[in-house]
């Protein structure tokens, strides 16, 4: 054992850690990312130790102003990070006694690595928590400036991926943003419970010392303080709360990735995606692939993996810290990095989707779009709905054997199907009166689509 790792916790042991064992259990070479909010956590218990009497103020302040010498050294990368102190904090805290001699040791006076790590990846995850929902806000407010220019443009919706109704661009882009604002408010949500202080919790059950845990929460920005030290030092539902948003975050990149991808393709021809989103083909020259859109949907399955990961990590711990936790942070980080990395992605690409109007307009009249309307206009007619459906259906059958949309069927056409079809019929089939005809909260139509775009500004802002 080197006399650094055994000034840490050697004391009771006899002989030295055998060197695989040290290597297998080390985390210092992905939890050094923590480092900042290991200083920033231990500036504050420091402040707190000497404000309460535990440690003198001149002690106090000299930890302090080690810690900020620790922290620049990590910034300029001139600390030098060893395997054999295991972790960020004991890496920190031996660098620190290094620098400031004995009074480094008093550091860890009234707390355990087990709250230590805890307060630290809280930390971390309320930073990570605003940085994401900075990028969301980012790519909802890119989708409301996209739609915002083709509140008229039509496109086929659909069902089972077959022509349903009439709709506009932006009311497809609309759908999206809705998905995206309720990610936000579950990240939000989630916040509140990622900003609870563990520190205090010591290794289980509290610390004799006359510690003051209000201080610490207020001085580090957390908005309430872990109730039992049992939980406070074992609870990583924080940390799968945060995956499983990012999951359901990623499911509706996903899905918006499928779409991208099936609107690129000739068979659709939807949309135009700029070529610094796309790459071509080592032997087809002719081809522009859309990698972005088909990276965010594989990398999806990487955050479901890490969720299933925390999930399977906690599901048979007993109280209290064990560890079994040093396994979360990889996939945790894995999930900040993938989520961070695709939703940096999806904001710069979005917003700059061209659509194909004409091509999109030519597909919503291939598909007896406006059927449904003219169900609509015989049942206001005083057609029961049923009796309705059916005489479409023969308008429809009777369509698809000339070849033509309904709209192209002639009056005496229609008529032969039901006495109440008027002239007055076209109106309703035409692609811009279905989309007009549907002017209401949550609808189509390009006023109540506006509305929502407005709206949205208004949500988000």
């Amino acid at each position: 054992m080197t006399d650094n790792a055994s000034t840490m916790w050697g004391g009771r042991f006899s002989e030295a850690t055998d060197s695989f064992v040290q290597a297998f259990t080390a985390s210092v070479n992905f939890d050094k990312r923590l480092a900042y909010h290991d200083i920033q956590g231990s500036i504050a218990h420091a402040t707190m130790l000497g404000a309460c009497g535990i440690i003198t103020d001149d002690d106090s302040q000299a930890i302090i102003d080690g810690l900020n010498q620790v922290k620049s050294e990590i910034e300029r990368g001139e600390f030098v990070w060893k395997i054999e102190l295991e972790d960020v904090h004991m890496n920190i805290e031996s660098r620190l006694t290094a620098l400031i001699g004995d009074v480094g040791k008093k550091l860890h006076t009234g707390r355990s690595r087990n709250d230590q790590v805890a307060t630290d990846i809280r930390l971390y995850l309320r930073d990570e928590t605003d940085k994401i929902l900075a990028l969301l806000k980012r790519l909802q407010t890119g989708l409301l400036d996209l739609a915002d220019k083709h509140t008229d443009t039509i496109m086929p919706g659909f069902t089972h991926l077959q022509t349903a109704q009439p709709i506009s661009f932006a009311h497809h882009l609309m759908a999206w943003f809705e998905m995206l604002v309720r990610d936000s408010q579950r990240f939000i949500d989630t916040r509140h419970r990622i900003n609870q202080m563990p520190l205090g919790s010591a290794a289980l059950a509290g610390t004799t010392y006359p510690i003051d845990r209000a201080m610490t929460a207020e001085l580090l920005g957390f908005e309430g303080i872990c109730q039992n030290s049992l939980d406070g030092v074992s609870d990583r539902d924080f940390a799968i709360e945060f995956a499983s948003n990012a999951s359901i975050l990623m499911m509706h990149l996903s899905r918006m990735s499928e779409e991208i991808i099936l609107w690129m393709s000739a068979q659709f021809d939807f949309v135009q995606v700029p070529d610094r989103f796309c790459t071509g083909s080592s032997i087809m020259p002719q081809k522009k692939n859309p990698d972005v859109p088909e990276l965010v949907r594989g990398k999806t399955a990487r955050v479901f993996g890490s969720l299933t990961t925390l999930l399977t990590l906690m599901k048979s711990q007993p109280l209290a810290y064990n560890k079994d936790n040093q396994e979360d942070k990889e996939p945790l980080f894995d999930v900040v990095d993938t989520l961070t990395g695709s939703l940096i992605a999806f904001g710069d690409m979005l917003p700059n989707l061209v659509p194909k109007a004409d091509n999109m307009r030519q597909a919503t009249l291939k598909g007896y779009a406006t059927a449904t309307d003219l169900a609509d206009y015989l049942v206001k007619k005083g057609l029961p709905f049923r009796d309705a459906h059916e005489v479409v259906g023969r308008a429809v059958a009777l369509g698809v054997a000339k070849g033509v949309d309904l709209a192209q069927l002639s009056l005496d056409e229609l008529r032969q199907f039901s006495d109440l079809i008027d002239s007055d019929v076209f109106d309703c089939l035409t692609l811009e009166g279905s989309l007009n005809a549907r002017n209401h909260i949550g609808g189509t139509a390009p006023q109540a689509v506006k509305l929502a775009i407005e709206q949205g500004r208004e949500r988000i802002s």
